[in-house]
């Protein structure tokens, strides 16, 4: 409906000599990132994400030190350079913000924390970045974060998670639902540790899948926001290797019909060659996983592969050819060793140059 009274609004301007041909394209562009078959679509035209992870600024930004004009800055930065989208972790360990109750179950977010995230969404409105919107992440679970045995507790409880659900996922997308640069939520960073590592309480993948049907069918039944989650490794992501943990079959088998993931987002790192192979030298497909929608690297280092001194523009460059729908290197800010602005923004200028219709298909502002 708003986008209708938008139309009609430009037309009737336009009519009136009131609206300049920028101001027409600007509000009749429908921005929505959709997905078909195994693209991105905007407006119907292709979409190549030519991404990057800010994961934080100051970590847990949103109702703690959140600074804007950080964000401002930097993403008019990434936007000049040709980068479209960016991985944000919403909540980087549960310390901040989302109200958590001992017994495991989620009341809420807290007043700040809305009003940085109500600044942060404008702020990426304004610099064109679709946001991929990271709920919660396995540090969550560490040992070290002082409430880490709170969310242990709701991710292995049906009647907390859903708290967490209907307290949080819901609210948030329902939020930003008309925000199209809030192009998908990631419902957990690396989920894989919360499995192996002990420090972080080597919780069984039953539960992790129930909790992530039970996210996935809530923004699906309430948004029009994609869902995915950022496997730390694709072994779990393919039945070639310890089974596909959040395929349609498992979570529809939790929470029915609405409950599956629009794309998958595995990350990569060099570690990970001896094991399952180079992702920038393999298409999704030859990981054995599956071919019926989007695949995009959600992660990988900014420096490229150190071993085998490939700096991250070849990696990018062929990650494309190969089928992968969008590359998010981590980070853009250069928060640990992997690599920074420099190395993302070398690689994001060579994409631009090479593809520039899909990475911005509704023209560059």
């Amino acid at each position: 409906m708003k986008r209708c009274i938008a139309l009609a609004l430009s037309v009737c301007l336009l009519l009136f000599g009131c609206a300049d041909s920028s101001s027409q394209q600007g509000s009749q562009a429908d921005r929505r990132v959709t997905v078909e078959g195994t693209s991105f679509k905007v407006d119907g035209k292709e979409l190549w994400f030519n991404g990057v992870n800010t994961p934080w600024d100051n970590w847990n930004d949103f109702g703690g030190e959140y600074d804007a004009q950080f964000w401002d800055e930097h993403f008019a930065q990434l936007h000049d350079k040709g980068i479209n989208a960016s991985r944000v972790w919403i909540s980087c360990n549960g310390e901040v913000g989302v109200k958590i109750k001992e017994d495991g179950s989620v009341t809420g977010l807290k007043d700040k924390m809305w009003e940085d995230l109500d600044s942060f969404f404008q702020i990426a409105k304004k610099h064109e970045i679709y946001i991929m919107a990271t709920l919660m992440s396995f540090d969550h679970c560490k040992d070290s974060n002082s409430k880490h045995q709170r969310w242990r507790t709701m991710l292995q409880s049906e009647e907390m998670s859903q708290t967490y659900v209907d307290n949080y996922v819901i609210p948030f997308v329902k939020r930003y639902d008309d925000n199209d640069y809030l192009f998908s939520v990631d419902l957990c960073n690396e989920p894989d540790w919360i499995v192996e590592n002990p420090e972080c309480g080597q919780l069984q993948w039953q539960d992790l899948s129930r909790f992530f049907a039970q996210c996935a069918a809530g923004v699906h039944q309430n948004s029009d926001v994609l869902v995915t989650v950022g496997m730390g490794m694709v072994k779990y992501n393919s039945d070639n290797y310890s089974g596909n943990y959040v395929s349609d079959k498992v979570l529809k088998g939790f929470a029915g019909e609405d409950a599956f993931l629009d794309y998958y987002s595995p990350h990569f790192y060099e570690w990970q060659v001896a094991n399952w192979g180079n992702a920038f030298e393999k298409s999704p497909k030859d990981f054995g996983m599956p071919v019926d929608r989007p695949v995009v690297l959600g992660e990988c280092p900014a420096e490229g592969l150190k071993n085998a001194k490939k700096p991250l523009t070849q990696c990018t460059d062929s990650a494309y050819s190969k089928g992968w729908q969008g590359v998010f290197a981590w980070t853009s800010n250069g928060v640990d060793d992997c690599g920074g602005f420099d190395q993302v923004s070398a690689s994001a200028e060579q994409m631009y140059q090479k593809i520039p219709e899909l990475i911005f298909p509704a023209g560059k502002s």
